[in-house]
């Protein structure tokens, strides 16, 4: 059992909280048992696996355990699990994987695919949110475009509870985006706080893809210009903007309200 915080392997994990760290190991964090088990059944390659045997007596998941090679697995003290641990209550589990690709061209899309547009997300926990969004409404993907943070990022798959690993996801330039949309005959739905069109009266039954801008500067002039259509939330009260996660779960749910969801 590792029991020093001084542990070359242990400071290395706290390392893996850096960007260019996880970019330069090829490693990133997956905290949590539900986490893990998602990952795993989206053949995401675990390197290490640290257990402290104290706090994972208490998960709902054991059996992820058994998907893992005994070699993989070492076990870490309290003290040890509470200095590489991201967040409180966790069920004492903490694995180093392998990053995937996310490319445009891995994408699988449905008969009518609907698909949500991060322009510049800045907040892991907003991209995490949005991906929660995505997995409960079952959206086809999510694509970021020019990301101002990684999707890696501890705060994404821990705000996430693992919808990276069960969303379709791709990070790709906004140019590349709008190529591939037209090239597969989407739609997309610029949020604009100035739109004429209001979401909930906007059809969102065809093939669509809803573009979702930074809550400081909102959409660039490349979407408000190539977007097919530009829709808003109404507001009433005196602050002109939802978070852009809120705001991506209310359209994408009017969206699957209209197709039977």
């Amino acid at each position: 059992m590792i029991t020093s915080l001084q542990n070359p392997a242990i400071k290395n994990i706290v390392k893996l909280s850096k960007s260019r760290e996880r970019l330069g190991q090829q490693l990133f964090v997956i905290e949590g048992a539900r986490e893990l088990s998602l990952a795993l059944q989206s053949e995401y390659r675990v390197e290490t696996l640290y257990v402290c045997p104290a706090l994972f007596d208490k998960t709902k998941y054991p059996e992820v355990l058994n998907a893992l090679p005994e070699a993989a697995l070492l076990e870490i003290s309290q003290a040890v699990f509470a200095k590489i641990a991201y967040r409180e209550n966790s069920d004492g589990i903490v694995a180093l994987a392998k990053p995937k690709t996310h490319s445009l061209s891995d994408i699988r899309l449905s008969d009518n695919p609907f698909v949500i547009i991060l322009e510049a997300v800045e907040k892991p926990g907003n991209l995490g949110a949005v991906l929660r969004t995505a997995d409960a409404a079952a959206v086809d993907a999510v694509i970021i475009c020019d990301p101002q943070t990684d999707l890696y990022n501890p705060n994404v798959i821990r705000s996430g509870v693992g919808g990276l690993f069960t969303v379709q996801t791709a990070v790709c330039s906004s140019e590349e985006a709008l190529v591939w949309l037209s090239t597969n005959g989407i739609s997309t739905f610029a949020a604009e706080l100035q739109a004429a069109d209001f979401y909930q009266d906007t059809d969102f039954r065809q093939p669509s893809a809803i573009v979702m801008g930074t809550e400081a500067d909102g959409l660039s002039a490349f979407w408000l210009k190539n977007a097919t259509t530009r829709v808003k939330i109404p507001m009433r009260g005196e602050i002109d903007s939802l978070n852009v996660s809120v705001s991506t779960a209310i359209i994408t749910f009017e969206a699957m309200r209209q197709r039977g969801f």
